[in-house]
């Protein structure tokens, strides 16, 4: 029993190091090319200088896409959301960089037909997949993962969306830095901030308001939800209990489509 106690922890440590070695690759591209603006709250991405090292990221969207379903299925669940948030995130540069630096707005590489995330260009467990498939699908489908923090960590390459992360999200770390890109966007006064008896808020709570009332630390509601981020939010003792009782007015700002590039 004592052997085979080692063999499971060394297998465990194994597995560990090899899927944070899969994602160094893009580690290094964002620790090189992505930068803290706003005190922290946001970043901004060269994307001018990662286009310099296209075959490097290249070659991590390959070695994403080599993973079988076999292989993830195999992975515990922060794992598996470490990749597939990876994968999302990656594979959105990529698609900025099919028309950088003419791109000014993710929504310009759509059309009248069809937008951007709907496009099949994702080599992904087996499949051609779309970043709304990512997303909508692998991360958010079935509510296997039951984690709303997930949309302060999927980067849509909008200045209006949270932080892309400076750091590839890693199984063994993965609580830690979501709860981090949650903290420092609601911290942002320019996409969230209480004024008085309203609590303005990103149009990210309005258009999945749903996946914020999924008992998250018993959270079931939209107001339930922020209140457990009331420190990040600067509520005053009022505002805190007028949104506990129900009775603070949320509104929803408008959001910003275009490119988080540092030009």
């Amino acid at each position: 029993m004592k052997y085979l106690m080692m063999l499971l922890l060394f297998c465990l440590a194994f597995s560990t190091q090899a899927n944070d070695e899969l994602h160094q690759p893009w580690q290094q591209l964002l620790n090189e090319h992505v930068k803290p603006i706003n005190h922290g709250a946001s970043t901004v991405v060269d994307y001018a200088a990662i286009k310099q090292q296209h075959s490097e990221l290249k070659s991590y969207l390959a070695s994403l896409s080599a993973i079988t379903a076999t292989q993830f299925a195999s992975w515990d669940n922060p794992k598996q959301l470490a990749f597939l948030i990876n994968a999302y995130n990656a594979w959105t540069v990529e698609l900025i960089l099919t028309e950088y630096p003419q791109v000014k707005s993710i929504k310009d590489l759509g059309s009248f037909f069809s937008s951007p995330w709907s496009k099949e260009f994702v080599s992904l467990l087996g499949e051609s997949r779309s970043l709304d498939n990512i997303e909508h699908t692998l991360i958010r489908g079935n509510n296997k993962y039951r984690e709303p923090r997930i949309h302060f960590a999927v980067n849509c390459a909008s200045i209006g969306c949270p932080a892309l992360r400076e750091e590839a999200y890693t199984g063994a770390k993965l609580d830690a830095q979501l709860e981090q890109q949650t903290t420092r966007f609601l911290a942002d006064t320019t996409r969230n901030y209480a004024k008085d008896s309203t609590l303005y808020l990103s149009s990210i709570f309005k258009w999945y308001q749903a996946d914020f009332a999924t008992d998250f630390r018993g959270a079931q509601s939209l107001s339930a939800f922020t209140l457990l981020y009331s420190d990040a939010l600067n509520l005053t003792p009022s505002q805190h209990a007028k949104l506990e009782s129900n009775t603070m007015k949320i509104k929803f700002l408008d959001y910003n489509w275009a490119l988080n590039d540092n030009q």
